[in-house]
């Protein structure tokens, strides 16, 4: 298959003019990243829920989140957690972005909103309630909200926002995919603006136990903050956290029309299947290098352009040691001689807002030269890379990052995103 850049079709360049997150580092972006700057770990003993009989007792929560902030009570009342965040986050990325949804720009602005496992406390407890109360105790709005694109209604509804809006589900990559969706619609006109971005609410008994018992959670109960260990030979599984991230993504046309700070310009979008085992990647990498070098090649880059890589760094044995070989497969020597950090270390995994949240960091890495770091990085599994571990680095001349995502089910995606 040819992209548009070898067909020489006209597309429009899509630029991220603001940004939210709501994480278990805080309630903001600029939280986020401050922490991140500060290695600080939001990985804590989970208490929000019943963790009896459990054999993983840890998470990533969204501790003090006050819905109040955000939405009125009718909104709070019916939306899951997950679409709460994605709310919160999507707010703030209009206002970061001097962003209001008018008559005139309502029918071509977007909402794409990714997720793993959707509205999965609002299932359960809707299960929950008919077998202890009956039919009769089920709200007539469970079928909308337990609905996987609950998230993107709510923001669409709140913002008046005309275009399409839609869910993007492919497990870990959702949030990654919702973006290059996105980019995707802008670059052949079929938008102008799109809210894109992903969210998940999934530390849930449920959830711990049947990862737990995949064996692909951490089980260092005894030490939460140690226990998602990115590329480091002592890791044991990833952490299961939650939050959200939402993106302004814009036409460069429209943008410059509004007035709007250009914060980067998204440049590369890859994806693929790895066609090969529900919870376990390719063992040669083999869809995560297609999805990596698609990215590359609709930027119109190779991989000696790249100056920073946000890893998809779970912390499992199978990931990180795969994912490391598909980057030295594409990136050749250039993966020794640039940085390349988790954040999923600090921020745990949160499923479909991951490729949000750390799209939103190598951003601010474009901006700012600073590095977060990979936090319990003790043991490198691989020498010659530098896995930025334990301390924040600043390196001048990163002009251009890489953010990988890659998922149960082989879903496999990456974006490329360039200083403007």
């Amino acid at each position: 298959m040819t992209d548009a850049r070898e067909r020489g079709d006209a597309r429009r360049r899509v630029m991220v003019t603001g940004y939210g997150a709501v994480t278990p580092l805080g309630h903001s972006a600029d939280e986020t990243w401050t922490a991140m700057l500060a290695g600080r770990s939001g990985i804590d003993t989970v208490d929000a829920i019943d963790v009896t009989g459990l054999g993983v007792l840890i998470g990533g929560q969204v501790r003090g989140f006050t819905p109040s902030r955000y939405m009125p009570p009718t909104v709070s009342r019916r939306a899951d957690p997950y679409a709460q965040y994605a709310l919160a986050a999507a707010l703030e990325a209009c206002e970061h972005a001097g962003l209001v949804v008018d008559d005139r720009l309502a029918p071509r602005v977007a909402v794409i909103i990714g997720s793993g496992y959707g509205p999965v406390g609002s299932i359960y407890r809707a299960a929950n309630t008919l077998r202890d109360k009956g039919p009769r105790a089920i709200s007539p709005f469970t079928q909308v909200t337990t609905a996987m694109d609950s998230a993107a209604g709510e923001i669409s509804m709140r913002l008046g926002t005309q275009g399409p809006s839609r869910a993007q589900s492919t497990a870990c990559a959702s949030g990654a995919d919702a973006v290059g969706a996105g980019m995707r619609m802008i670059s052949h006109g079929e938008a102008d603006i799109v809210l894109a971005g992903g969210a998940d609410a999934c530390v849930t008994t449920v959830d711990l136990a049947g990862s737990g018992n995949a064996r692909a959670l951490s089980r260092r109960n005894d030490d939460p903050t140690a226990a998602c260990r990115p590329f480091d030979a002592h890791r044991d599984g990833f952490v299961m956290s939650e939050g959200a991230a939402v993106l302004v993504l814009e036409a460069a046309e429209v943008a410059d029309r509004r007035g709007a700070t250009a914060l980067a310009e998204l440049t590369g979008y890859g994806a693929s299947s790895d066609a090969h085992h529900w919870t376990a990647p390719h063992p040669e990498g083999r869809g995560a290098c297609l999805a990596v070098e698609a990215a590359l090649r609709d930027a119109g880059i190779t991989g000696s352009d790249v100056d920073y890589i946000n890893a998809h760094g779970t912390g499992t044995l199978l990931n990180d040691a795969i994912e490391t070989a598909v980057l030295h497969k594409v990136l050749g020597d250039r993966v020794t001689r640039i940085p390349v950090s988790s954040t999923k270390s600090m921020t745990g995994h949160m499923i479909g807002a991951a490729g949000a949240v750390e799209l939103v960091a190598s951003i601010q890495v474009l901006r700012t030269g600073d590095v977060p770091p990979t936090i319990n990085c003790d043991e490198p599994i691989d020498p010659d890379i530098n896995f930025v571990p334990h301390q924040t680095q600043h390196h001048k001349q990163i002009r251009t990052a890489l953010s990988n995502s890659f998922g149960f089910g082989g879903h496999n995606a990456a974006l490329v995103v360039r200083a403007v």
